[in-house]
């Protein structure tokens, strides 16, 4: 964290220009230092993008390695949980089927993989059948992204951090050896508290990322004391449990400081009036998507603590 701060702080941050996000986030990575946290390469991708789309990507695969330790520097993952129906337990209908090799086969169908048009690793949930209470038994397993049997689409673009491709993923009775399973629950353990790991490393990104714009476009510099305020108490919540009600409502006060943040944000930048500003104008409906789910939690949360 000190060293990123003297980076954001001390020097005026250089972005990577790229034709593309898969390009941008090689580059970024090679960038990576070996041993930095999830946190800090959140932060580092914020620091080296130009635009909402690629500070994204660089949070995403790093909220990924938070979740899923040890996954392969230099590939892009995605995480394939949501169906047609959704992301819930109920929802998921694609399957693992046991081989008599002691394996397994996967089929089923995923859509909107966040970056899976340029993955390398797909990190698929799967019902493995039901349980006594006939609740199903979800797993997350790795699956190269060019297995026999799977098929990878790219879907329509978004209005907003169009950079950012989603794909719809097909499994064909594709073969699955049982070390390519992660241990533990696949909805307790992964799907569910990646929604707070993921908004942790986003926020993250996109603080660094307020930053850089302030200092690059000489903005008042009380937004970067702001900026710093807040990525140094995102950094604290990366260390906590993503699935405690306390570290809930923490992240719910943090991001509400960081609203406001970028709001004044908005308005200095408006009075310069160039491209990378027309893109944060257009980019910042992604706030907006995810404000309901992060209210629900919330509420949820002081409703634990209440009992």
């Amino acid at each position: 964290m000190v060293s990123v701060l003297h980076a954001l702080l001390r020097d005026v941050p250089q972005p990577i220009v790229a034709g593309d996000v898969g390009e941008w986030w090689r580059r970024c990575a090679e960038r990576r230092e070996p041993a930095a946290s999830p946190i800090d390469d959140a932060t580092v991708a914020g620091l080296l993008a130009d635009r909402v789309g690629y500070a994204f990507a660089g949070a995403y695969e790093a909220a990924l390695r938070a979740l899923f330790p040890g996954l392969p520097d230099g590939t892009i993952a995605s995480f394939c949980a949501t169906e047609r129906g959704g992301n819930t337990p109920r929802a998921i209908e694609t399957s693992l089927s046991p081989r008599r090799d002691g394996g397994f086969a996967l089929s089923g169908a995923k859509r909107w993989s966040t970056l899976g048009p340029l993955a390398g690793l797909l990190l698929v949930v799967a019902s493995e059948g039901t349980d006594a209470n006939d609740c199903k038994r979800l797993r997350v397993v790795r699956v190269p992204a060019r297995a026999r049997g799977v098929t990878i689409a790219p879907m329509p673009l978004t209005p907003f951090v169009p950079e950012v491709p989603h794909a719809a993923i097909e499994f064909d009775a594709v073969e699955i050896d049982a070390s390519a399973l992660f241990n533990g629950d696949g909805y307790a353990r992964y799907v569910k508290p990646f929604r707070t790991v993921e908004d942790i490393h986003i926020e993250a990104a996109l603080l660094a990322y307020v930053i850089s714009v302030v200092r690059r476009h000489d903005l008042p510099l009380e937004l970067v004391e702001r900026g710093a305020a807040a990525l140094v108490a995102v950094h604290a919540l990366a260390t906590l449990d993503p699935s405690a009600p306390e570290t809930h409502l923490a992240l719910a006060g943090v991001l509400a400081d960081a609203s406001r943040l970028f709001d004044d944000v908005t308005a200095a930048w408006a009075t310069i009036g160039d491209p990378e500003g027309e893109r944060w104008q257009r980019d910042r409906a992604l706030f907006g998507m995810t404000a309901e789910v992060r209210e629900r939690r919330r509420r949820r949360a002081w409703g634990v603590l209440r009992r």
